[in-house]
């Protein structure tokens, strides 16, 4: 078992440096041809910053396949399936699909039609789904015009979902990183834990999109020195969704073996099993959240679904005043909760303690999401062993002159000034220029907490 492993932390190494390597270059090249947009209005980011990421991220692709080929025990998935090809096939046609639109702005219809133009690539070579195992039913084969419809559905709404969240700095690679990882301890399971040669393909590309996700991050942490645009954040979306059909409808039920009695009870059995097989969006359920979130709130105020807006999740974070950070933190952990959550559910479905971990972690998340809304302020001694976000502040309110906020140590006596002490949350009181939201400032700046999101720039 352990050289296998060795095998796939070799591919995501190799892959994870390619793409180290190449951003830099690329970022230079980006500011060369003038891939730097004007910053909008939906926009969270103060300086025009370089796209084109996506070309680093497609060299770490590549180099990870490549290497993964030459190795003796990675080496058999080329001969035996053209998986590989159907992927770097479409993955080099949504890559340049991107990369025009990170240059040039193309219209949001035209790269819907490109990302089924590559999705319907990767099934012609192989690379779609051939059944489905359906509780209470069993194994229900598909015809070609049903396995490809919803092969191609698929892929277009991981790419749109993984696009959509691809909001703040470090967001979208972080998540799908998350994402990538847990499905690739599932389909090892799969793999070499019951000997599914099927799995085998999707356990590659989850390993090599790690990497892809994880030697990017470095440069597009906040403050971001590059984004991936379109080309990374479409290519990795289609990397992710065809992990997910490589191994749904592949892999059959009783190939397992782990139940006894005809195949509708094995697939009924098994269902805890397939949860994150039959619906690869749990894996994504945050950004597919978002998707769904935004198409109804577009729809809804007159919009066109594809028209950019300041309403995504990551922008109510912000909102709400969380800083840059940590919206992105918390997006990471509830994206690790769900993804690790399933696949710990679909090993031991009938551990309630598994339950009862998540439960809890949820009531976790929730409390750092409303945080802000909470104003925690430590006593005034403790004011030297917190944080200065979280200690507690004397409001000196002068007779004749602004309202002035000091420290609560060594401000001085407000006798001795003459002015009035008033508590932070006190009613009329003031906060200083120049801080935004109760934790600290968040990453645009001092702004309404809840600004029109209308206004935003519609362009995308």
């Amino acid at each position: 078992m352990g050289q296998p492993v060795r095998d796939y932390l070799l591919t995501l190494c190799v892959a994870a440096a390619v793409t180290y390597l190449l951003t830099g270059p690329v970022r230079k090249f980006a500011i060369a041809i003038g891939a730097m947009p004007a910053i909008r209005a939906r926009d969270v980011h103060r300086e025009p910053t370089p796209r084109l990421g996506g070309i680093a991220m497609f060299g770490g692709l590549c180099a990870g396949l490549i290497v993964a080929s030459h190795l003796f025990n990675l080496g058999g998935v080329f001969e035996l399936s053209n998986e590989p090809r159907a992927l770097l096939s479409g993955a080099a046609l949504i890559w340049l699909i991107g990369v025009l639109d990170d240059k040039f702005e193309i219209d949001a219809l035209i790269k819907l039609g490109g990302q089924m133009i590559a999705a319907a690539v990767m099934v012609i070579q192989g690379l779609t789904i051939l059944w489905l195992p359906i509780p209470g039913v069993g194994t229900v084969a598909l015809t070609p015009w049903q396995g490809t419809l919803l092969t191609v559905a698929l892929v277009v709404i991981t790419i749109n979902a993984v696009n959509f969240v691809d909001g703040l700095d470090g967001l979208a690679a972080g998540m799908v990183c998350i994402a990538a990882a847990a499905f690739f301890l599932y389909t090892y399971r799969l793999w070499y834990g019951y000997g599914i040669e099927a799995a085998a393909p999707a356990t590659l590309f989850a390993a090599i999109l790690m990497g892809m996700c994880l030697g990017f991050l470095p440069h597009n942490m906040h403050p971001a020195r590059i984004f991936m645009g379109d080309s990374g954040s479409m290519l990795i979306g289609l990397v992710l969704a065809a992990g997910a059909i490589s191994v749904t409808g592949q892999v059959d039920p009783d190939a397992m073996k782990l139940f006894e009695g005809s195949e509708r009870q094995a697939t009924h059995a098994m269902l805890p099993v397939f949860i994150p097989l039959l619906l690869p969006l749990t894996i994504i359920a945050i950004p597919a959240a978002d998707l769904v979130l935004a198409i109804v709130r577009r729809t809804w105020n007159g919009q066109s679904p594809f028209a950019a807006d300041r309403g995504h999740l990551h922008h109510r974070l912000l909102e709400i005043g969380h800083s840059h950070s940590r919206s992105v933190l918390i997006m990471y952990f509830w994206s690790a909760l769900i993804a690790f959550g399933a696949v710990g559910y679909s090993v031991h479905s009938a551990s309630m303690w598994i339950v009862l971990v998540i439960v809890f972690l949820s009531a976790v998340g929730l409390v750092l999401l409303l945080l802000p809304r909470f104003t925690p302020r430590a006593p005034r001694w403790a004011n030297s062993l917190v944080p200065p976000r979280y200690r507690r502040r004397r409001r000196v309110v002068l007779p004749e002159g602004p309202h002035e906020e000091l420290p609560g140590e060594g401000a001085g006596t407000p006798e001795a000034r003459g002015s009035h002490v008033a508590d932070e949350d006190s009613e009329g009181a003031r906060v200083a220029v120049g801080v935004s939201g109760v934790n600290g400032a968040t990453a645009i700046g001092t702004r309404s907490r809840f600004s029109d999101r209308r206004k935003a720039d519609s362009s995308r």
